[in-house]
């Protein structure tokens, strides 16, 4: 079965063409491309700079000893942590990301 749909100039799009499917496709690799994304969002945030303006900076939500740090704490050390651990991996990861898109678009 195939529906085509007159466009300009006397040209047909077909709705079955693998090209059409293929855009509207969610795949496995650009799901691990939203969540690099993501990450590279988190890695990049600067403390004083943006963080700090919204009340996120360092010096800010300190507990005492023995409670339970807080969801704001908690994602702070989340920020530091991926910053610290992941900057290296983050840059391999990366430039495989890019020679994969420059390979196969």
């Amino acid at each position: 079965w195939r529906r085509h749909v007159p466009c300009g100039g006397g040209r047909k799009i077909s709705w079955a063409s693998g090209r059409l499917r293929e855009a509207m496709a969610f795949t496995l690799y650009s799901l691990l491309q939203a969540a690099l994304l993501c990450v590279n969002a988190i890695a990049v945030l600067h403390e004083e700079r943006f963080l700090k303006n919204i009340g996120w900076g360092a010096d800010q939500g300190i507990g005492g000893f023995g409670e339970e740090p807080g969801i704001k704490s908690q994602l702070m050390n989340l920020i530091r942590s991926v910053r610290t651990v992941m900057r290296v991996p983050l840059i391999i990861i990366n430039s495989v990301a890019i020679v994969l898109l420059l390979l196969f678009g």
